[in-house]
């Protein structure tokens, strides 16, 4: 157990962590406000009764888009269009929820399966354009997703908008159409099937054959393709499975508040990327994206508490992360340095 915690103080995720808040804390010293303060604001903000309802709101998106991009990502593949995947999963969410002539709980059924339909299928084609056309994952996913962007987009603010409206977006959904929410709070059903996606993520990486050859090819794609991995057919599924769990994601922002499809809402808060950073930062393991993800949605949460007690500007949380991520791209040692040194005097 000892050596258990002792490596993870050593592991370049707790340094990279630690060099984060510490700059963090330089640059609240350089604008005259007190760390102890602002930093105390942020999780009171984000983890307090006011705050702990929108903290697990946003995580839900945040955990859901981390998800769909740790899979491919620990296969060593990088799913750059989670933005395309997710509104269409949204705008599909919508129109199914509000065309398709059915009871209301079963058309929420419908709209999850609708928006998970088309970003697995959205994803597959970039998968596809690598497979077939030599186009890498990396630039065919992250093309693909303007379109995707600018036809959900398209589809809000003209055929679908709602009629008398200013505002890009379409009608709100039937009565009954939209995910159960826990109390009077704005946390629905959507987290536990995010965490229920997490399990299965768990379980498939830890306990099937499928996991260990999703591992080995992220550690080595030429002795993976040399064991018999076949990694065509493996783009294929995991990009799939990757753009089903965004579109749930897109399916579960429109059935939750405000229970409409709205332009740019999906996309303005920066799911995907904060996503993306809490899939690289737990080097995309199952536990470890679930803790980077509700770690960055405190901090994106407990920004705004932060501007109103202290007047720091929020979008120093968004430089935390990005620091962070710099000094985990780093790889810098200096911590198993230390932890050596320690090491020697006591043995001494």
């Amino acid at each position: 157990m000892n050596n258990r915690i002792s490596g993870a103080l050593r592991s370049p995720v707790a340094f990279s962590v630690a060099a984060g808040v510490v700059i963090g804390a330089l640059f609240l010293l350089g604008t005259g406000a007190d760390p102890v303060t602002a930093y105390g604001a942020v999780l009171t903000g984000a983890l307090g009764a006011d705050g702990i309802g929108s903290t697990l709101s946003t995580g839900t998106s945040v955990l859901g888009m981390a998800l769909a991009l740790a899979i491919p990502l620990r296969a060593g593949l990088f799913n750059m269009g989670g933005d395309g995947q997710l509104v269409l999963g949204g705008i599909t969410a919508a129109v199914t929820g509000l065309y398709v002539p059915v009871p209301a709980p079963l058309a929420v059924v419908l709209a999850l399966l609708a928006g998970m339909a088309a970003g697995a299928g959205y994803a597959a084609l970039a998968a596809l354009c690598e497979n077939r056309l030599g186009v890498p994952l990396l630039v065919s996913s992250l093309l693909l997703s303007y379109p995707a962007v600018s036809l959900a987009s398209y589809l809000a603010r003209y055929p679908l908008k709602e009629p008398g409206s200013s505002l890009p977006q379409t009608r709100a959904l039937g009565d009954g159409v939209a995910l159960p929410a826990f109390g009077d709070s704005t946390v629905t059903v959507g987290l536990l099937l995010v965490l229920a996606a997490a399990g299965a993520y768990w379980f498939t990486d830890r306990r099937t054959a499928l996991g260990y050859e999703i591992r080995m090819t992220g550690l080595n794609a030429r002795f993976s393709a040399y064991a018999g991995i076949e990694r065509r057919g493996l783009t294929l599924k995991l990009m799939s499975v990757s753009g089903a769990l965004a579109g749930l994601v897109g399916a579960v922002g429109v059935l939750s508040f405000p229970y409409r499809f709205v332009d740019g809402s999906l996309t303005a808060p920066g799911y995907t990327w904060t996503g993306l950073t809490a899939a690289l930062l737990s080097a995309a393991a199952p536990l470890g994206t679930v803790i980077a993800s509700l770690f960055f949605a405190v901090l994106q949460v407990g920004g705004l508490a932060m501007e109103r007690t202290t007047e720091v500007p929020r979008e120093l949380t968004q430089v935390l992360q990005a620091i962070v991520i710099v000094f985990l791209a780093a790889r810098l040692r200096f911590p198993s340095r230390l932890f050596r040194l320690f090491r020697k005097r006591e043995a001494a």
